[in-house]
């Protein structure tokens, strides 16, 4: 057992839970996917963001379960009576609860994304009815919010990483200024931090596989790490990218779409768009394989 310092300076109590987590029978819940819970969101005008306090630990241990948990301390073993962080089937479970009790929510004003719930309407009167429904929901399961993480009725919010507002879907800036202050990778270790950021805001990218070959080489296996001129460019380039990344359109399905491709000998390359707005950049590195085959 450990304490492990939270960013609001309190202290989170950690267990080693490897032995029942190497045994428990795994229990799998749908996540959703982040392109699903964005399309939602057009139209969208007012938004609240809602996080739960201490999430795990809001639901009960099976009784009778409670002994599995047990650990040990100098002052003799205690069990959970909560779920506590770490159990392997814990994220899953709390997916699942979250799913069940704002069944009627979902895909008409919430979307849900762990303990991260985002209401969302088009008009401030609705939003209103909205978190009444919500919280009346919650307080009837005895499901309680960290108010210092919540935010109600504004017209932009940070969810998942993303900056969602009427006028579309645009990076954290946080994260634009850890791309800014990013030094030069100097192992394998940190072009693959570097590339998984990157990687994550990859709609945001035009050709982002082409720009991110050179680097994508040094992650595989057997490949000496060598950083030169080719990794540099790319990772340089890539930096500029996402520092000036575009502002991509919410999808409505009222309207057309348009698709735009491109291909080269190292990726192949898509932008969706409505009215000339992008709404996602695609891209794709083509396998060394394919590369090899003949033209037909």
């Amino acid at each position: 057992m450990l304490f492990v310092p939270k960013k609001d300076g309190k202290w989170r109590m950690c267990c080693d839970n490897r032995a029942i987590n190497n045994i428990v029978v795994k229990y799998r819940h749908p996540i959703p996917k982040l392109d699903d819970m964005l399309d939602e969101l057009h139209g969208a005008i007012i938004f609240s963001k809602f996080d739960f306090k201490s999430k795990y630990n809001q639901i009960r241990i099976k009784e009778g379960d409670e002994w599995k948990t047990a650990f040990k301390t100098k002052f003799g073993l205690y069990e959970w009576l909560l779920m506590p962080f770490g159990l392997t089937n814990a994220p899953n479970n709390f997916m699942r609860l979250m799913n069940h009790v704002l069944r009627d929510c979902i895909c008409r004003f919430v979307v849900i994304y762990f303990d991260d719930i985002l209401i969302y309407s088009i008009c401030l009167s609705d939003h209103i009815g909205h978190l009444r429904q919500v919280f009346t929901i919650l307080r009837k399961n005895h499901l309680f919010g960290n108010l210092e993480k919540c935010t109600f009725c504004v017209d932009s919010a940070l969810f998942l990483g993303f900056i969602i507002s009427k006028n579309g879907v645009h990076v954290d800036p946080e994260k634009i200024k850890a791309i800014q202050e990013w030094p030069t990778p100097q192992s394998v270790g940190d072009v693959r931090s570097f590339y998984g950021l990157e990687s994550f805001y990859r709609r945001f990218v035009p050709n982002f596989s082409t720009l991110a070959s050179p680097l994508n080489d040094l992650v595989e296996k057997n490949v000496e790490f060598q950083w030169g001129e080719k990794q540099e460019k790319a990772f340089l380039t890539l930096k500029d990218k996402l520092i000036h990344a575009p502002l991509l359109a919410l999808l409505d399905f009222s309207k057309t779409f348009e698709l735009e491709c491109d291909a080269s000998g190292v990726g192949i390359g898509e932008i969706l768009l409505q009215g000339g707005h992008p709404i996602t950049y695609f891209s794709k590195k083509i396998k060394r394989c394919f590369t090899q085959l003949p033209y037909l």
